[in-house]
């Protein structure tokens, strides 16, 4: 009964979800193909390895913070992230169902923005470099692609609980955050093709069957998120965490802390 209550009345909030995620992996997909792709010229006239990154960090940090700021991402509160969600969970600050419904539509919102690349771009997005932007350790193994995807899963979601729990800050949440992508981006994608979301991996992994070392792109931000939202929660405690959205805007709609039009909603408080 909860569970289809969630989904009548935080339907809008999950499709939002599927499609902040589904944009940002349209955005990673045709960026990647263009820096990348032999097929086209910009892999020849960007082709250091730095400026590669630093143009890839650049077109993905942008993405998440339009996607944040945009009129949706300030509806759901832009997780498109289920390491996002299940921190938040673990903080009492999103119920279980709209979690659930959260990372199931994460996923098909993650999944439908890479069929779409591979429909657009064909083989120069599904063929070897690009392979529809796979996320694999890099060279120096498993271990450091863990030690990698778990630090920059807890340095972003320290980043967020810090900053959105700060009235003057919480405005600029989304440009720290697009700082932070593109910082991962240029320094420790080499170690682990930068993830920091399962939904992202999946959505790649599964249209191109490659699963190497799946498991740490699972455990990994999960831990490292659920890491310093438990480091916050010792230090700050429940009550001073206001919401689980990286951009509280009030004139939209909060599912998670009850706030409606300016109100917040009694028992939500």
């Amino acid at each position: 009964m909860r569970m289809m209550t969630a989904l009548r009345q935080h339907l809008p909030e999950y499709l939002m979800e599927a499609w902040g995620l589904g944009t940002f992996m349209v955005v990673a997909g045709v960026v990647c193909t263009l820096l990348f792709s032999p097929h086209y010229l910009l892999s020849n006239f960007a082709a250091n390895p730095w400026m590669q990154r630093t143009l890839m960090g650049l077109g993905m940090g942008l993405t998440a913070m339009g996607i944040t700021y945009s009129p949706w991402g300030k509806q759901s509160g832009a997780h498109i992230n289920p390491a996002v969600s299940l921190a938040f969970y673990r903080l009492g600050k999103i119920q279980y169902w709209d979690m659930v419904f959260y990372i199931v539509f994460q996923l098909i919102g993650g999944l439908i923005g890479v069929l779409i690349v591979a429909l657009l771009l064909k083989q120069a997005f599904i063929d070897s470099p690009v392979q529809y932007i796979v996320t694999v350790p890099g060279a120096a193994g498993v271990v450091v692609a863990f030690i990698g995807e778990f630090t920059i899963a807890a340095m972003m979601m320290g980043m967020v609980l810090y900053s959105t729990n700060h009235p003057k800050l919480a405005p600029l949440t989304p440009v720290f955050s697009a700082c932070l992508i593109t910082s991962f981006v240029i320094f420790e994608s080499p170690l682990s093709g930068f993830s920091m979301n399962p939904a992202r991996t999946v959505a790649s992994a599964l249209p191109a069957g490659v699963w190497t070392a799946i498991w740490l792109y699972f455990v990994a931000p999960i831990a490292g998120m659920l890491t310093a939202a438990q480091v916050y929660l010792a230090i700050r405690g429940k009550h001073n965490i206001f919401c689980a959205k990286l951009y509280h805007h009030p004139h939209y709609r909060c599912i998670h802390c009850g706030w409606k039009l300016g109100k917040r909603v009694k028992g939500k408080e």
